[in-house]
Parts: structure tokens; C-alpha cells; sequence
């Protein structure tokens, strides 16, 4: 069979053994005679994946007592709406960054809460850059989304602001070092680097909450799901199992210092050759450039036919661009091994030979 290099931009690739291990589960689940995906969510034996998943996010970013991990339905989509419905305020007023698609739209329902202040915005240019952060006072809490999936931009630190700090980082978390304790709330969609759909993780300070002044409903109300480990309801039993795995993986191979040393590794073979060769230009400026979802162009859109039959032969699958960007996003997220980036590399050293 033959290799396949998946740059999917989400759901993200998984390591075999997340695969391997998903499926046996699949087939029996510890012992019991039973698949995974047909035991009680209430069963211990479920209880006790559900209790590990959350303590690996809380071992991996060395989380404080204050904070408490979740995993829940909806996506980091339904997140944009409650967040805002947890920690604004009744006459209240949010910052946010508008960075992207998924900042917009991260925008766009949370003025359905509140008072909202787009604060730096980078559309003006097609998203191609992280905007300068202007001080932030006097807000409830300030949000941004760290990594832009479609436009290929990334935040390459973490904003230093005088507000509670809550962060989108459905396609970077878990992907390199930072410090978790300086966020107030962060929220990631599982799919895009962390598991397969299904499962939105919270990791939220529960000092945050029960301020609002509004009565909320109980699904969407975190508390609700905090008093009850993360099992208010049905959970997305698969997604968390495979989440598990995931994290076991990311905690094996060195944590987030593990991850960093290996996404460093294919963003500096990637970036180089983009950067050397005659054919290509990347939308994004350098410095606001993403290590998960790198986007490029060709130089000349009439050799996109050629392009696309050598990377194609190559057994390279889903890099091709979002619409509103177009052009090509490798996306290179935790899983993806440094041979598949070599492999893209070399696909685009061969057709500047052949077509340069």
C-alpha cells in the first residue's frame, strides 16, 4: 500500500498507534466482551477514561488547582457563543482580535451576548499578518484565536494583557511550549490537533465563573458541567477515547518540549524551501507565520496543473487551499511526521527543475 503524506488542515492526522489502539477499542473495550462505542458513558470503566483524558491535559500544561478541564460536544463553534455567555458581564464589554475566519466568527456570536470591541484586526490585508496588540484595560476579558487555519498566521507568543486572557486554540494547542496558567479560559475543537471530531476541550479558572449575573441554560452553563466531571450528559464517548490516546502519545514523546522540538523541525525544512525556491511565495508576512498550516502560492498559476500531478504521484493528500486564500496549506500538525514534510520539499525542489 502505498504511503499517503496527510496535510489534511482537519480532522488532523493521528499517530498509528492512536489509530490502532481506537480501532481495538472499537472492536472490545477492556475486557468486557463489548465495543467502546456501545458501553454505558456511566460505567467505570469509561469513568476512568473520561478522569484520564483530563488529568493528561492537566500533567501536559502543568495547570494549577484553579483550573478545570472539560471535554464536550459542539465544537470550538458552539465555544464562540459560550464564552461570552459564561464571563461577560450583563452590561459588560469583551475585547477580541479579528484575525481570521474563525476569529470573525468567534466575533460575530459573541455580540449576540454583549458589548464587544474588536480591538486589532488584520483583515485589511487578507489576514496575512498577526496585528500589533494596543493595551487592553477596563475590558472583562480580552479573546483571540492563536492560529489561523485558512490564512496560515500564527500568534508567536501570548499577548500580555491587564484582563482575564481566553484563547481559541482549537489548531495549535499541544503543539509547543507555552505557559497555560496565564489564561483565564482556553477552548479547542479536538479535531484539528489534538483527536478525531467529536470533542471540544475547555480548560477553564473556575474563579471566572457564576459572575455574569445571567441565568443560564444547564448545558450552557460550564458550572453545570464542572459539578458533574464533565458528564452533564451523553459525552462524545469515541472522541474522548481517542483524545486519551492522543494525549498519552503527546505525554511519551517529551510533552509540549517534545512537541516544539519536532513542529520546529518541519516549519524551519518547510519555510526554508519555500523561502529558496523561484516557484512560490507565501501569503502570510514571516514573522506571523504558522507552524500548523503553512500557505503558499504558486508564482504562476498556469503551472498549477503540473504541480498538482507531481505532488499527487508523490502520495501527498490535502493541500490544497482554502478559497478564500487559494493556492496550496500544508497543514503539519503534531502527527505528521518530518519524512512527509521532506517528501513535500522535495516535490517542490523537482518542479522548480523541471519548470523553473
Amino acid at each position: 500500500m502505498k504511503k499517503v503524506h496527510n496535510f489534511s488542515a482537519g480532522p488532523c492526522i493521528l499517530p498509528s498507534s492512536v489509530i490502532e489502539g481506537s480501532a481495538d477499542a472499537i472492536r472490545e473495550f477492556d475486557g468486557m466482551g463489548l465495543s467502546l462505542i456501545e458501553i454505558s458513558h456511566r460505567s467505570k470503566n469509561f469513568e476512568r477514561v473520561m478522569d484520564e483524558a483530563r488529568q493528561l491535559v492537566k500533567d501536559i500544561l502543568n495547570l494549577e488547582d484553579r483550573y478545570e478541564v472539560l471535554f464536550l460536544q459542539g465544537g470550538a463553534t458552539l465555544g464562540f457563543y459560550m464564552v461570552p455567555l459564561n464571563i461577560l458581564k450583563e452590561g459588560g464589554k469583551a475585547a477580541y482580535a479579528n484575525t481570521g475566519v474563525w476569529a470573525s466568527g468567534a466575533i460575530k456570536e459573541a455580540k449576540l451576548v454583549g458589548n464587544i470591541d474588536v480591538i486589532t484586526d488584520s483583515s485589511a490585508s487578507n489576514h496575512n499578518h498577526i496585528p500589533e496588540m494596543p493595551s487592553v484595560d477596563g475590558y472583562d476579558y480580552f479573546h483571540y484565536t492563536s492560529n489561523n487555519t485558512i490564512f496560515g498566521t500564527q500568534y508567536q507568543y501570548t499577548p500580555k494583557v491587564n484582563v482575564p486572557l481566553v484563547c481559541d486554540m482549537s489548531s495549535d494547542i499541544f503543539s509547543k511550549e507555552f505557559n497555560a496558567n496565564d489564561f483565564s479560559l482556553i477552548y479547542a475543537g479536538a479535531q484539528k490537533n489534538m483527536g478525531p471530531a467529536g470533542a471540544t476541550l475547555y480548560i477553564i479558572d473556575k474563579e471566572m465563573l457564576g459572575k455574569t449575573g445571567r441565568k443560564l441554560p444547564t448545558y450552557l452553563d460550564l458550572a453545570s458541567h464542572i459539578s458533574k466531571d464533565s458528564m452533564a450528559n451523553t459525552p462524545p464517548v469515541f472522541s474522548v477515547y481517542a483524545s486519551m490516546l492522543m494525549l498519552r502519545w503527546i505525554k511519551e514523546n517529551g510533552g509540549l518540549k517534545g512537541m516544539e522540538i519536532h513542529n520546529r523541525a518541519k516549519q524551519e525544512l518547510f519555510y526554508a524551501e519555500l523561502d529558496r525556491n523561484s516557484m512560490f511565495h507565501g501569503h502570510s508576512v514571516p514573522e506571523s507565520r504558522s507552524w500548523m498550516n503553512p500557505t503558499f502560492r504558486l508564482n504562476n498559476e498556469e503551472h498549477a496543473a503540473a504541480f498538482d500531478a507531481m505532488w499527487k504521484e508523490a502520495g501527498i493528500s490535502g493541500i490544497a487551499g482554502h478559497r478564500s486564500v487559494g493556492g496550496y496549506r500544508a497543514s503539519m500538525y503534531n502527527a505528521l511526521p518530518l519524512e512527509s514534510v521532506q517528501v513535500l520539499v522535495d516535490v517542490m525542489k523537482e518542479f522548480e527543475r523541471k519548470n523553473g
